[in-house]
């Protein structure tokens, strides 16, 4: 009972991934990648100096990125489900990816927080659609001992993109401030217009480039059963992972909390260009710990990584707390905050992937990582909106303290785990 059916498989059985894990799929997969985290993170490094040019608190930008990520939560939820049901994924990740690319232009034509919430929104549902299908297709590629090291080099390589996007951000966001535009937001709009080059580019790089020759339909898969059929242990690891999302704001919040610390001594554009800098050295630090990360957890397991990931995500929460209680404007302890930043988010984004692969089997595993992203997404939601709210009506201190403090049960949780068996 509960077990989904399944129906006889109507295309050739599927090739056994290849032992080497640099593949077409995965070299394919971290080049499109790198391409959408280009165009939507230099959209994010501007995106708060945007929304003060237009006269929103931080509270609005918190709400945006609380409600968009619950959208995308909900989509993977449902994108896992229909692509193992009709099998072609590949053909929902390309639509993804191109969702992400038309955020841009409803950002151009921003006037005020509608426009700017319904470009978010339609950002966000393709990034729910791509998200969970890319990480079965690329898990499927490749062989569970080798998984830790291709999701890290996915992960490295689709945060080059989000190294260069920041800089790119704040270069192109000065180089359009010497044009002769209308007003102060012109320059922002230049920029967002720009990005469309990226953001079509990701479309076609997986279209050529991503195979998906192992994907079967399963006419008969009911959406209650397949989530009744993952395995316990599975769920036990979602508890943990839910916990620790409950505290996991979204990294806009941190430009913004940088700047905000800044513009007393630097000023509102020369703090938002250093916020934006800060923001791509932290992505720059998670491209190089990525692969290295995959390939320690690799050896000596998925867990005990992720664990010590999830303490990195507290403590960075903690420090910006302890930088607004001082009301401290220094560069070290901002520049610390977000080298643990990318620490912990290079963990998170390359193992919770590749654990999920240990616990789900193939039959419902699109369903498996569309469950992991709702629970992420759901934790985004509640998280990015208490923190921008807390932050306008309390303290910022409050607000980050109990982002902190919230992860910090997540980690417990996990760390208590002792049957998270596999890698």
């Amino acid at each position: 009972m509960g077990e989904p059916e399944r129906a006889e498989a109507t295309s050739p059985p599927a090739s056994e991934p290849s032992g080497h894990w640099l593949n077409r799929t995965v070299f394919g997969a971290g080049v499109t990648s790198a391409l959408g985290d280009l165009t939507y993170e230099t959209t994010n490094v501007i995106l708060p100096g945007f929304l003060a040019v237009l006269g929103m608190p931080a509270a609005v930008l918190g709400t945006i990125e609380g409600v968009a990520d619950g959208l995308a939560s909900f989509t993977k939820l449902g994108a896992g489900y229909i692509a193992d049901r009709l099998g072609f994924r590949k053909a929902l990740v390309v639509t993804g990816y191109g969702l992400t690319a038309l955020m841009q232009v409803f950002m151009a034509l921003a006037v005020g927080w509608p426009l700017v919430l319904l470009g978010r929104l339609v950002g966000w549902f393709g990034r729910g659609i791509r998200g969970p299908l890319r990480d079965a297709i690329m898990a499927e590629a490749v062989t569970p001992e080798t998984r830790g090291r291709a999701f890290g080099f996915h992960r490295a390589a689709d945060t080059v993109g989000a190294v260069i996007g920041p800089l790119l951000g704040v270069a192109l966001l000065a180089w359009a401030q010497t044009l002769p535009l209308a007003d102060e937001s012109g320059p922002y709009r230049t920029v967002f217009w720009l990005t469309l080059v990226p953001g079509v580019l990701s479309v076609l790089s997986f279209a050529l480039f991503v195979r998906d020759d192992r994907s079967v339909p399963n006419p008969k898969l009911r959406f209650g059963a397949a989530l009744r059929s993952l395995p316990a242990r599975f769920r036990r690891y979602l508890r943990a992972v839910g916990l620790f999302g409950l505290g996991d704001f979204a990294h806009t919040l941190l430009i913004a909390a940088a700047a905000a610390l800044l513009v007393p001594r630097y000023g509102l554009v020369e703090a938002a260009q250093i916020a934006g800098l800060l923001y791509a050295g932290r992505n720059l630090v998670q491209t190089l710990a990525s692969y290295p990360v995959g390939a320690l957890a690799d050896r000596i397991g998925h867990r005990p990584v992720l664990v010590v990931g999830y303490a990195l995500g507290a403590a960075t929460a903690g420090l910006v707390a302890l930088a607004f209680a001082l009301q401290s404007d220094s560069l070290f302890l901002l520049g610390a905050v977000f080298v643990l930043a990318g620490l912990y988010v290079a963990v998170q984004e390359a193992i919770e992937g590749a654990m999920a692969a240990d616990y789900v089997p193939t039959e419902t595993r699109s369903v498996g990582y569309g469950v992991l992203g709702a629970v992420n997404g759901v934790g985004d939601l509640v998280s990015s909106v208490a923190v921008g709210v807390l932050w306008t009506t309390v303290s910022p201190v409050l607000a980050f303290g109990l982002a902190g403090g919230v992860m910090l049960v997540g980690t417990l949780a996990l760390a208590g785990q002792r049957d998270a068996g596999g890698r």
